[in-house]
């Protein structure tokens, strides 16, 4: 069989490797993308979209029994977790299936198989068929994500000690769970659980619930999570888990042993690159702390050879993956594109309430010398939001003092994931205070409460 010749090789089909390859196509470039599994990676078919699935199903059923809040009658309201599930993968499935059509229409080349460097230019690729087939590219772009880290004294069995993989697939919610991390993953599976009445225990080692948010976010979020029932350790430090008639987790909180057992204990506590036996060492690519070492546009150690995505490191988000795949194709290319601002990059959490927030904490802002100018809105005094019921939650700015620049934006509250674009778009052109303030928002709507929280880093709130 004659070798085949492309401009580019996508190792991947991720959000990092579809984007890059439907991009490359459209630059001009022949393209072929290497997958051993379904199209779309970890985020269409295991992570972001088949979970907010999973967190919608929640969140009516919730609504359901806060329905005579509303006027409406709701009696003998039940739930078919079965079908919340196979909701779940019906949407991934649309999904990859999606990206599957827009490979034909941009008429990239798909090889289903393991894709590992072999030489300058060169992608061996193992079928399951036990075939092989080696194609040749001018470039070639690693984007094979990362997968759910565990530690040897917390195991993941995938029956009682599972990661979040086996949380989508349960088929019935277990009496009792135990998650170990309370970044954005344990916290979206906590409030899952916890709305389908498993007794939930999230075990934090840091002080805070979602550790790198805004540490007033982070705590006021906690009071909502224990409120609605579940119960929150933090500064507590697992030292094992073990399997049995129950799982058994022994910890560490605030210098005393304990002990915990419950049907199921999930693991989230990150994640690690897939950087095992894709060539990297005989192809002398440079590995750092367990993550593929890239330049602003992607470029490894070695010429021709890119990564991009979870593989790369932090921060691991779909979004950022998306983006440095363009990036990384359109530097191939030979435009000229821009890198990420690192500083503005936005980070969702959608649980109820829901986080989102992008540029510096306070802690961090006063840790780097600012002097702050900071704006608060809290949801109850939002119109809209007593209007809807969603009154938990707080909009936070965060100014430098001097010059007015946003440094910082923080949301507690319902729909705060699509709220933050905004003040996104607000950063990056640089907008001060009373560029927010001036700019009129529609009434009655959530997002009013961002140029309240503008006005309020003035002094001038209108409503608190």
């Amino acid at each position: 069989m004659q070798e085949r010749q492309f401009d580019l090789v996508i190792i991947g089909s991720g959000p990092g490797g579809y984007v890059a390859a439907i991009r490359a196509s459209q630059l001009g470039l022949k393209t072929a993308v290497v997958e051993r599994d379904k199209i779309g990676g970890v985020c269409l078919n295991w992570g972001c979209i088949p979970t907010k699935a999973l967190l919608k199903s929640a969140e009516i059923y919730h609504h359901f029994h806060r329905a005579e809040e509303f006027g409406i009658s709701a009696k003998d309201v039940s739930f078919d977790f079965p079908k919340i599930i196979k909701r779940s993968r019906d949407v991934a499935l649309r999904n990859s299936k999606g990206v599957e059509y827009l490979f034909k229409k941009n008429k990239i080349e798909l090889i289903s198989g393991s894709g590992k460097i072999v030489g300058k230019g060169k992608v061996e690729v193992s079928k399951g068929d036990n075939s092989v087939e080696t194609v040749s590219a001018k470039n070639i772009i690693i984007a094979t994500g990362a997968r759910p880290r565990s530690f040897p004294n917390m195991k993941i069995d995938g029956k009682q000690v599972i990661s979040s993989t086996e949380a989508m697939l349960l088929q019935q919610p277990p009496k009792s769970m135990i998650i170990i991390g309370a970044g954005a993953i344990g916290v979206e599976f906590g409030y899952f659980y916890n709305a389908f009445s498993t007794k939930v225990t999230i075990v934090e080692m840091m002080p805070n619930v979602l550790p790198i948010e805004d540490k007033e976010i982070s705590k006021l979020l906690e009071s909502n999570l224990k409120k609605s029932g579940i119960e929150i350790l933090t500064e507590s430090k697992v030292e094992s888990v073990t399997t049995g008639k129950e799982a058994k987790v022994v910890l560490t909180a605030k210098g005393a042993k304990k002990e915990l057992t419950a049907d199921i204990v999930l693991v989230a506590i990150g994640v690690q690159g897939n950087t095992e036996n894709i060539g990297l060492e005989s192809a002398g690519v440079k590995v750092e702390k367990g993550w593929i070492k890239v330049d602003d546009f992607g470029k490894t150690s070695v010429d021709g050879i890119y990564a991009i995505g979870d593989v790369a490191g932090p921060p691991w988000l779909a979004h950022v993956a998306s983006k440095e795949g363009i990036i990384c194709v359109e530097k191939i290319a030979g435009k000229n594109p821009q890198p990420i601002d690192w500083d503005n990059i936005p980070g969702c959490t959608y649980c109820q309430p829901q986080v989102a927030s992008i540029g510096l904490t306070e802690e961090k802002a006063i840790e780097l010398g600012h002097k702050l100018k900071i704006g608060r809105f809290p949801f109850t005094a939002s119109g809209k939001a007593r209007a809807i019921g969603e009154t938990d939650g707080l909009v936070k700015l965060i100014f430098d003092e001097k010059y007015g620049e946003l440094l910082g934006a923080h949301i507690l509250g319902s729909d705060a994931t699509e709220m933050i674009a905004e003040l996104g778009l607000a950063k990056a052109l640089e907008t001060t205070p009373a560029g927010i303030a001036n700019t009129i928002h529609a009434h009655p709507t959530l997002s009013e409460a961002i140029m309240e929280a503008a006005e309020n880093a003035d002094g001038h709130a209108v409503h608190i």
